[in-house]
């Protein structure tokens, strides 16, 4: 019996990780009372009796509670942004190549990715990794998240029966072009330019849509050999290639609400190109990649216990 330990359990990640271990049978999830959850002396306690520690807290909690881990047998798997880049911490993405698996196998320290950064790193890294995208490549992102994604606020802020009429309609955010998932979305990728990013908050739940526009001279390569190169790297895992997911002319962003799988598609000409890339952004964006990268620790199918 594994004992897990999420620190942060109240916010939204960490109550979609508790929601997913609730019918493990070889997991006990451990918690503080409420009076000693923000006590440092009794989080370093339970950090370092646990096996394996979630961590759902902003970036300097989370870097705090790192800190106070001495037990190296602990397993650390950090929701957050502050280890991403951290060459100390396996990348949480393990479909990306076996390299990755294997660090997340051998690795007791673990960064789950960004929402944004999991459908950029999907849909770009394969292509730098096979050449046929260059690393100094300039790129475009857009993402189409549903408000969820902005935590409990933007969860009240659009569930609110007074809100304001701005909530009505998709709001672009990330103007000065400094979102923080930007650099692990260079350094993942492979490439040495960062992107400009435009995520897209809209009037849903859950779900989102990540694209990558391509002009064809960008590539050293076609739209046919682009799917063969998804279809090659996305073998296992909870990412697989789509060869059409549009309905009709339309490309939804929250058909993926409640799941923890991604699809990656291709569409355009020979001329222009979408690399497109669709997920939960509370599954596979976050609690449920997480509890992915539980499941490989714990030498479990991947998909155990997830909304596959």
């Amino acid at each position: 019996m594994k004992t897990v330990f999420i620190d942060g359990k109240e916010g939204t990640t960490g109550l979609r990780i508790f929601e997913r271990l609730e019918n493990y049978k070889d997991i006990k999830v451990v918690s503080l009372p409420e009076e000693t959850r923000k006590d440092p002396a009794a989080r370093k306690e339970m950090l370092n009796s646990c096996d394996i520690a979630f961590l759902c807290l902003p970036d300097a909690a989370a870097k705090e509670s790192v800190s106070l881990v001495e037990n190296e047998n602990v397993v650390v798997i950090d929701t957050s942004t502050a280890h991403r880049c951290n060459d100390n911490f396996a990348y949480g993405f393990p479909e990306l190549s076996e390299s990755h698996l294997e660090k997340i196998r051998n690795s007791n320290r673990i960064a789950v990715p960004g929402c944004h950064a999991s459908g950029f790193i999907s849909l770009v890294a394969p292509l730098v990794a096979c050449g046929v995208l260059d690393k100094d490549v300039l790129l475009t992102c857009h993402s189409l998240t549903g408000y969820s994604g902005g935590g409990k606020k933007m969860i009240a802020d659009y569930e609110d029966p007074q809100r304001e009429v701005k909530y009505n309609a998709p709001r672009q955010y990330g103007l000065t072009q400094e979102h923080k998932h930007i650099p692990e979305m260079v350094k993942i990728s492979g490439i040495t330019n960062a992107p400009v990013f435009c995520p897209i908050v809209a009037d849903y739940y859950s779900g989102m849509l990540v694209t990558v526009p391509l002009f064809a001279s960008q590539l050293k390569c076609g739209i046919e050999e682009i799917k063969n190169i998804y279809r090659e790297t996305y073998k296992i895992g909870l990412v697989k290639f789509t060869e059409e997911m549009a309905n009709g002319a339309f490309l939804d962003s929250n058909t993926f609400s409640g799941n923890d799988t991604m699809e990656v598609s291709v569409y355009g000409n020979e001329e222009r190109i979408i690399l497109a890339a669709r997920y939960d952004n509370l599954g596979k964006g976050a609690s449920g990649a997480a509890v992915e990268c539980l499941n490989i620790k714990l030498n479990n199918e991947w998909d155990y216990h997830l909304n596959v």
